[in-house]
């Protein structure tokens, strides 16, 4: 099980606001986990969304890096890397 939780305390997020993680440390957690399912993606304002990774998004021009996530119910989410505070496999 892959469990990756930032500590809010450190860095420049200021104390008690989750604090951001790295873009290359999102994507380095993210890429063994394409296509897999059963995957939990926390954002910054608390949202938690659990599904299949579906696209990893780091290289487009004019656009942020994001994740999207397909969860049961067939919707598909899109999440910006600079916003995810933790990224859990439930496998």
């Amino acid at each position: 099980m892959f469990y990756h939780r930032t500590d809010p305390a450190a860095g420049e997020a200021g104390e008690g606001s989750p604090k951001q993680v790295e873009v290359t440390k999102a994507l380095a957690a993210l890429q063994p986990l394409y296509g897999k399912g059963n995957v939990e993606v926390v954002t910054e304002d608390g949202a938690r969304v659990r599904g299949t990774v579906r696209s990893l998004r780091t290289t487009q021009a004019l656009t942020k890096p994001s994740v999207k996530i397909e969860r049961a119910d067939g919707e598909v989410v899109k999440i910006p890397f600079d916003i995810i505070t933790e990224i859990v496999d439930h496998n």
